[in-house]
C-alpha cells in the first residue's frame, strides 16, 4: 500500500523526494498512533481515565484496521496539501512561497476536517467494548497527530528545506512514468516549474 501510494504520488507530482517524504511521514503518523495505543492499553498510561484497568492485550486485527483507515485519511490530507503546493510551484517556481501559499489556503480546511474525524473517533472511547475503545483512541490520536504535527508542521518544514530539490525527478524515470494530473485537467507533459 505504501509502495503504491509512493508510485502514484511520484507519477502525479513528478518529484522523487516529494513521494519519499509523503510515504515516510504517513507511516510516521501511523507509528505514533500505535505508540499511543500501546502506552494506554499495555503500559497503563492514563488507562483508568478511559476505563481501562491493567494490561490489556491488543487484538491482532486492530493495528491492521488502524493502518487502513489512517493511511487513507493521511493520504487524503497529503494530496490536498501537495496539490496546492504543486499548483503554486508550477505557477511561481518559488518553493518557499509555494509552501506558504498552500498552507495559507489549506490549513483551516485540514484542521476542520481533522477535528470532525477526531470528534467521531474520540466518541468511540466511551464504548464498553475494549476493541472499539482501542480503535477510537488510536484513530483519534493518529488523525490529531497527522493533521497538526505532520501536515501543518513537518510537511511545510521539509518542503521548505528541500526547496527545488523536492520536485526533482531523474530523466529516465520522468520518461517512463505516465503523466497524471491530480486536478483532472488535460495539460501537456512538462517539467514542474518550467517556464
Amino acid at each position: 500500500v505504501v509502495g503504491l501510494a509512493f508510485l502514484v504520488i511520484l507519477a502525479v507530482f513528478r518529484g522523487l523526494l516529494v513521494a519519499v517524504k509523503a510515504a515516510v511521514l504517513n507511516v510516521l503518523s501511523i507509528a505514533a498512533s500505535y505508540g499511543v495505543v500501546v502506552a494506554v492499553f499495555q503500559w497503563g498510561w492514563g488507562g483508568p481515565a478511559l476505563g481501562v484497568s491493567g494490561d490489556v492485550p491488543i487484538e491482532s486485527y486492530v493495528p491492521m484496521m488502524m493502518f487502513a483507515i489512517v493511511f487513507g485519511l493521511s493520504m487524503d490530507y497529503e494530496i490536498f496539501l501537495l496539490s496546492r503546493i504543486h499548483e503554486a510551484w508550477v505557477r511561481t517556481g518559488d518553493p518557499r512561497a509555494s509552501v506558504a501559499h498552500a498552507l495559507e489556503i489549506t490549513a483551516r480546511v485540514i484542521t476542520c476536517a481533522a477535528l470532525i474525524m477526531v470528534s467521531v473517533f474520540a466518541a468511540f472511547v466511551i464504548s464498553d467494548n475494549i476493541v472499539v475503545k482501542m480503535l477510537g483512541l488510536g484513530l483519534a490520536a493518529s488523525v490529531l497527530i497527522d493533521a497538526t504535527v505532520v501536515r501543518l508542521l513537518l510537511v511545510p518544514a521539509v518542503m521548505t528545506l528541500l526547496g527545488r530539490a523536492a520536485w526533482w525527478i531523474p530523466g529516465p524515470l520522468d520518461r517512463v512514468l505516465p503523466h497524471l494530473d491530480a486536478e483532472g485537467s488535460a495539460k501537456p507533459p512538462g517539467r514542474a516549474g518550467a517556464k
